[in-house]
């Protein structure tokens, strides 16, 4: 067997894209990410990440010629310290045959040359990019489609990662929520209708859901309870004025207005509760490709609201406004739209919760959810005699 870098030959960055669609072809519930999507992660014209990082791709080739692993690894300068104790470098969009032994190269590969550059830990799989998408290993759910940007992956990958020596970080969840009013209504807990009610009988509260013709405004509004809710904790940095107009500006064409809800005091912003509809429904029938097939397909889907599931990005109360009962209020705000006779959306999965984030654990059980999903983010330390330590808790 033999590693090579997959770099700018157009012929390895195809065996790149290709090599997950043969690992999973006979698998029901794999959905084949869009080609454009991952190679725009190692495009240094599109991802952000390259200012202040860098990045390199590998494939392992055996003996026939055949690709039998892929895998990436990173480094972004600008959290690599962050809210650690050792510089930490990322591997991700690991991919592998059935074989320890292209695993463990896999891994060597990452690992040596992330301590060339000065790295003294690596967390995996993960993204050369943001958290919310290609974060984490598959480990139960294996009989559940993912969700858009979400990873599935074979289930022998988490014996290669721990035999390894990597160790559990954190856990990522993922709750299912029916969203019809005769089923959910039973399963909420019955504190979440008084407390919703106590908020809307106080002066100064308002809840409403985005507009598009005021995109302008709620990606601002997005931007400051961002900051103040998530980027600390997330170890991130802050988020600027023009990465939310960018954020806001890739949604629009699949966002649904009445997904989208914002929680204002005296019209300053002080939560959200972001969802969108759940695009691998539509997506997993276009094989990769947004070609003009794959969009004639996806408009198809979206004309015809054959989806019928929607998933949570994100939520977040600013702190001075935690622990008031926001969280109830702006849950049932929306409820007065899904809880309507023959709305789209029958089912939610609450994306990408971390079990260092209790709060928003207790919010997805309160609202009726359970866990069907779990993914582990992963850490390996160079130093094999220093302490290992979990992310702390928010």
């Amino acid at each position: 067997m033999k590693i090579v870098e997959v770099g700018t030959d157009p012929l390895r960055r195809n065996e790149f894209l290709q090599l997950p669609v043969r690992i999973y072809r006979h698998n029901p519930y794999w959905i084949r990410p869009l080609n454009e999507d991952i190679e725009k992660v190692f495009d240094p014209q599109t991802n952000k990440y390259f200012k202040n990082g860098e990045c390199i791709r590998w494939l392992v080739i055996d003996h026939s010629d055949q690709t039998v692993g892929r895998v990436a690894a990173f480094i972004n300068q600008k959290t690599v310290d962050k809210g650690n104790e050792q510089p930490t470098g990322g591997l991700g969009f690991f991919e592998c045959a059935n074989d320890a032994g292209v695993a463990r190269l896999l891994f060597d590969a990452c690992r040596n040359w992330l301590a060339e550059r000065g790295m003294e830990a690596m967390d995996g799989p993960i993204n050369f990019g943001e958290r919310d998408s290609h974060w984490g290993l598959l480990v139960e759910g294996y009989d559940k489609e993912p969700t858009y940007g979400m990873d599935y992956h074979m289930p022998y990958y988490r014996s290669f990662f721990e035999d390894y020596g990597f160790e559990n970080y954190f856990e990522q969840y993922t709750y299912y929520l029916p969203m019809r009013e005769e089923v959910v209504r039973p399963l909420l807990h019955p504190a979440v209708f008084g407390r919703a009610e106590k908020i809307y009988a106080t002066p100064g509260y308002d809840f409403r859901h985005v507009r598009k013709n005021q995109l302008e405004k709620f990606a601002e509004d997005f931007r400051v309870i961002y900051n103040k809710a998530w980027a600390a904790n997330l170890g991130t940095s802050d988020m600027s004025m023009e990465q939310s107009r960018a954020l806001m500006q890739r949604m629009k064409p699949v966002l649904e207005e009445e997904l989208m809800w914002f929680g204002y005091y005296e019209d300053q912003p002080i939560a959200f509760f972001i969802m969108l509809p759940e695009l691998n429904q539509i997506f997993k029938h276009v094989n990769g490709k947004l070609d003009w097939i794959g969009k004639l397909k996806f408009l198809y889907h979206k004309i015809m609201k054959t989806n019928h599931r929607a998933f949570g990005v994100i939520f977040g109360v600013i702190p001075e406004f935690q622990k008031k009962g926001i969280e109830s209020a702006i849950a049932m705000a929306y409820s007065k739209v899904a809880w309507r006779p023959g709305y789209q959306y029958t089912d939610l999965e609450l994306n990408w919760i971390g079990d260092f984030n209790p709060k928003m654990m207790n919010f997805a059980k309160m609202l009726g959810g359970v866990i069907i999903k779990k993914h582990i983010t992963y850490r390996y330390l160079f130093d094999r005699d220093k302490e290992f330590k979990r992310h702390p808790a928010m």
